[in-house]
Formats: C-alpha cells, structure tokens, sequence
C-alpha cells in the first residue's frame, strides 16, 4: 500500500511544489497515511484545506483502503 500511497503523492507534488512547498509520505499504518508538509506548505494557513480537500481526497479515491490522513511534524 505504502507504494500506492507514493504514486498518488507524485501526482499531487507538482501542484504543491508550484507554490514553493512538499509533502512526504512518513508512514502508512492500517489505512492510515502520515505525511509532512514542507516548505510554503508548513506554514501556509490553507494547509488544513491542502490536507484534507487535496491530499486525502486523491488518496481516498485512487486506494479505497485509506481511511484517513494524518500530518506529523
């Protein structure tokens, strides 16, 4: 699943990294994904939104098994 989860954070890296930031996958642990943002993205105060509306949305849609996204520091 881990390899799923990077596929799909490869799609979304190169929206996020047009606004100078990142995100990197950190663990994946019974469907759920934590990850770190980086950059512009780790003090953007639309990040909640980038996490939840973006991110886990794609995970969600492209593997099933995800159940939720966590952002770690």
């Amino acid at each position: 699943m881990r390899e799923e989860v990077e596929s799909v954070l490869e799609t979304i890296r190169p929206q996020l990294m047009q606004d100078g930031g990142n995100v990197e996958l950190v663990d994946v642990e019974d469907g759920i994904v934590k990850v770190r943002l980086v950059g512009s993205c780790s003090s953007c105060s639309s990040s909640i939104m980038t996490l939840k509306m973006g991110i886990e949305r794609a995970l969600k849609k492209a593997i099933p098994m995800v159940r939720c996204l966590e952002s770690v520091e």
